[in-house]
């Protein structure tokens, strides 16, 4: 007889997938939204909400019903080959060479490095960094620990020491919304939905989804439908406090303006209003919840990095490519903070459509009978447009490496491509992808 899990389990597996989503991120862009919407709030915090929260939702409940072992199976149905080189690409780029390394350099800057003189920080931030993977060492060697590091212990201390902050701010509000600025003053809607991308917790969810069908089968439950239910409902539990947490902060934010000003990143307008209502003490308070964020985060990151290498590469143990990834982490890590945001964007414009129309496409995968002319159809037109995403947002970030044949084809994208100059013009030949694949002969189907 299967095992029924209680709801108080759900509620587990539901924080502890809170908690690895849930990292500095989280906390700095909803309260630039807030503060940037002012009475535009609403539209705008709504956009935010369905690619912060839809997204990475979508992802996590892609693996429960796709019943796959992981990503590398999930983007396999694409290809072999691109499962393959797509896992390795995106594990890389969630784990050791950007988002691991920011969430130690992100809580050094924010919570340490006003207090540190220029001269000394790159020496504070090896100190730190050092002693920060120290400890993400030491608890991602058991992964089968991870709920209870993470969903009982490091998530609910967080949670705590976060709401002493918006607690104090909805008893004693800062004032009211301000005017909107920028983008939020014509689109709020649109500005808040495109804002919600710079969270990149759908990549997150397509790298965390093996963790979390591991923790739910570590429950007793191993029938593909049950799998299925557990993922929903511990999905639903874990992005319906992250949407009340996104609300609260992004409130404090729009309330914010006549109290402390307007500052130019989330980072700062949060250690503005711990300031401005705990004085010296919200200083350490801020420090305390960033620490707390990004080390739950990089313990899952880690945990799901070191899990998904030691598949492909099995000869090397689990707990030496832990080792391997925090060290190889804490050396990226003390290149500082905007050189590692600087080299992430990029890469980051390449995958993100191609993680996107992979999740959208495995949850209609019955739809169209799982062919994989669908998948692969669709991929190639989608990367044929993020290629060159992914090519701009590198020239920006390093003038000089701008290629005169690529310049073209941004040219006629940027001239004939529907949302192009948005960001979304992966869009439209994503699905005339979809529908070229439909319509492809099929040798064989697809299993999902």
């Amino acid at each position: 007889m299967q095992q029924r899990i209680s709801f108080s389990t759900y509620a587990i597996i539901g924080t502890m997938l809170f908690g690895m989503f849930f990292g500095a991120g989280n906390l700095i862009f909803p309260i630039q939204l807030g503060q940037l919407a002012g009475t535009n709030f609403w539209p705008a915090l709504i956009g935010f909400l369905i690619t912060a929260i839809g997204l990475p939702f979508i992802g996590i409940l892609a693996f429960g019903l796709s019943g796959s072992s992981g990503l590398r199976d999930l983007a396999g149905r694409v290809h072999p080959l691109f499962g393959l080189v797509f896992s390795i690409a995106l594990y890389l780029t969630i784990g050791p060479f950007f988002a691991i390394p920011r969430t130690a350099t992100v809580p050094f800057v924010v919570g340490f490095e006003p207090f540190i003189s220029p001269t000394q920080s790159s020496l504070y931030l090896g100190i730190f960094s050092l002693m920060f993977f120290v400890i993400v060492y030491f608890f991602s060697l058991n992964p089968a620990k991870i709920i209870d590091y993470i969903g009982k212990y490091l998530t609910p201390a967080f949670l705590l020491f976060l709401f002493i902050i918006i607690i104090t701010a909805i008893v004693k509000p800062m004032g009211h919304f301000g005017q909107p600025t920028g983008d939020y003053s014509g689109l709020p809607f649109i500005t808040g939905f495109k804002e919600g991308y710079n969270t990149m917790d759908a990549l997150a969810s397509l790298a965390f989804g093996i963790v979390v069908i591991k923790a739910i089968k570590g429950q007793g439950i191993h029938h593909s439908k049950e799998i299925a239910k557990a993922t929903l409902k511990s999905g639903i539990f874990a992005m319906g406090l992250m949407m009340l947490l996104f609300g609260l902060i992004a409130y404090m934010g729009a309330s914010s303006i006549s109290a402390i000003g307007a500052f130019e990143n989330g980072g700062l307008i949060f250690a503005a209003v711990a300031q401005h209502y705990f004085g010296p003490f919200g200083n350490i308070l801020l420090a305390i919840i960033i620490v707390l964020a990004c080390l739950k985060t990089s313990i899952g990151l880690i945990i799901s990095c070191s899990e998904f290498f030691n598949q492909v590469f099995p000869k090397i143990s689990y707990k030496w490519f832990v080792l391997i990834l925090c060290l190889l982490s804490f050396f990226i890590a003390n290149f500082g903070l905007t050189n590692i945001i600087q080299y992430a964007v990029p890469v980051l414009m390449l995958l993100y459509p191609l993680a996107i129309v992979l999740i959208l496409l495995t949850l209609c995968s019955p739809l169209f009978g799982h062919k994989q002319s669908v998948y692969a159809s669709a991929i190639v037109f989608t990367f044929g447009v993020s290629f060159f995403d992914g090519y701009n947002a590198l020239v920006d970030s390093v003038p000089g490496t701008a290629i005169a044949l690529f310049e073209s084809i941004t040219l006629f994208y940027m001239d004939y491509l529907p949302f192009y100059e948005i960001g979304l013009g992966w869009m439209l030949p994503a699905l005339v992808g979809t529908v070229i694949g439909l319509f492809w002969p099929a040798n064989s189907k697809k299993n999902p």
